[in-house]
């Protein structure tokens, strides 16, 4: 069974049910909505869409919604800019009109105050470098470095700038709003910048009345220096490596890339790769070998989940991307991993239960684990330990419950109610891995369990034999 999870972003390409199900056969754990380019009539149609192909399936599928985030953009042009290096262009504010041949507006006014001269500006996801040559009170005066063709709203990055811009802008409060509202399972905050950024997002939810979980998505040099209180303060962290790959030197990106994973890995939090796992796959049925690379490296740093974007969401082959991912995954999932949760510091008596269970699992034969959870706390905490061989079954009574630990690494949700008896309960769950073809007999079952006895919550540990 799959160990790494696929996210999967959902567009143009793959919105209609029949692609959704064949994503979902072909091994889809989790739909992403990008805030940036959906329409909010478009998202109430596609979350029931999304809900009634997994009831239909039989399957638990998640739904992430992605903000946009405080996102800095140029103008509308007439026509694109042919920018040749030495090149002047002017970035105007505030409405301010232009004076130069080249020249455009930028969607966020405090441009001027937040950069310095000399400091570098990049245009439309690093493709055009600018430097900052003088300053004005509306407007920027800039040399061209690099060629480039520019059009209209074309996204900026400022590498080291400080921007004074807001965590959640206004049109992320409305789209949150809309999610929460149709029960999506996670939030992703883009541009996460500091620990206080998570907590603004968490009181938003909470005030929702959502226990969405919050996925902090690390963009930018700033980001990366706040990183252990950022791990800390979020659910899941998912490495961006679109503009992280901008704002930071490219050759840094694979040390920067695993330097999260691993911290992610130290402390239990759940970890996404993400961005341009397959980017030629938008054209071409098949992946380069580099790309299979990419994929293999982050299966075998047990990344949490690997995460297509454009791939899927205006790709002309959105179900052969998610059959690239499941087969490569697979098969570097046989071959073992880094093993970065064997340094984990364990700070907690549950931390310490659950590890004897994954020591235990990993020392029997054809040995799996059971988790019983109400909250999926303790399905976190097992998944945190990257079991070496035993799939981890998580049985939950809320569909809820389910949807919140399904991208967790290794960890397969079952919906099931509970009984007041805790002995029932784990019956009934070895009949249902049995019938479902999930456990054979010879199979050793390690059961980890919070389940009540009485006004008692309390974690065991159980070894039984699959007859």
């Amino acid at each position: 069974m799959r160990k790494t999870k696929i996210i999967c972003t959902l567009g143009p390409a793959s919105e209609t049910e029949a692609v959704i199900r064949e994503m979902v056969a072909a091994g889809t754990n989790l739909f992403r909505l990008n805030m940036s380019h959906a329409a909010h009539d478009w998202v109430r149609a596609i979350v029931p869409r999304i809900r009634g192909v997994a009831e239909e399936m039989g399957v638990i599928v998640g739904i992430l919604l992605d903000t946009q985030g405080p996102a800095i953009r140029t103008g509308d042009l007439p026509e694109k800019f042919d920018l040749k290096p030495g090149d002047a262009i002017e970035l105007t504010v505030r409405g301010a009109a232009p004076r130069e041949r080249f020249s455009t507006s930028v969607n966020y006014d405090g441009l001027v105050d937040d950069l310095s001269v000399g400091d570098r500006v990049l245009v439309d996801n690093g493709l055009i470098h600018l430097e900052v040559l003088e300053k004005d009170v509306d407007r920027i005066h800039a040399r061209v470095l690099t060629a480039g063709l520019l059009g209209s709203r074309r996204h900026i990055n400022l590498p080291g700038v400080r921007v004074k811009l807001p965590a959640l802008t206004e049109k992320d409060r409305a789209d949150i709003a809309l999610g929460t509202s149709l029960g999506v399972d996670m939030v992703a905050l883009s541009f996460c910048r500091e620990p206080q950024d998570v907590e603004m997002l968490r009181q938003l939810l909470r005030a929702h009345g959502s226990r969405a979980r919050i996925v902090a998505k690390i963009e930018d040099q700033l980001a990366m220096r706040n990183l252990r209180g950022i791990v800390e303060k979020a659910d899941i962290i998912m490495v961006a490596r679109g503009d992280l790959g901008i704002e930071c030197a490219m050759e840094d990106l694979p040390i920067i890339q695993r330097k999260i994973v691993k911290h992610c890995l130290h402390v239990g939090r759940p970890v996404i790769v993400a961005t341009q796992l397959l980017e030629s796959m938008i054209v071409s049925p098949v992946p380069t070998r580099a790309e299979v690379t990419d994929v293999a490296n982050a299966a075998y740093e047990q990344a949490d989940a690997v995460m297509l974007s454009g791939e899927t969401a205006v790709g002309k082959y959105p179900v052969e991307c998610v059959k690239v991912l499941d087969r490569v995954t697979r098969r570097i999932e046989r071959s073992g991993g880094a093993g970065y949760a064997g340094e984990a510091v364990l700070r907690t008596d549950r931390q310490r239960t659950v590890q004897s269970a994954v020591v235990l699992a990993n020392s029997l034969e054809h040995a799996c684990i059971a988790v019983f959870t109400r909250r999926g706390l303790m399905a976190d905490v097992v998944s945190a330990r990257r079991p070496h061989r035993a799939p981890i079954f998580t049985f939950a009574n809320s569909a809820e419950v389910c949807r919140r630990i399904v991208l967790n690494w290794g960890t397969f949700p079952i919906l099931m109610p509970f009984d007041s008896d805790p002995g029932v309960t784990i019956r009934n769950a070895e009949k249902l891995l049995r019938e479902r073809g999930l456990v054979a007999p010879g199979d050793n079952l390690v059961i980890v369990s919070d389940l009540l006895a009485g006004e008692e919550l309390y974690d065991s540990i159980q070894v039984r034999p699959i007859n």
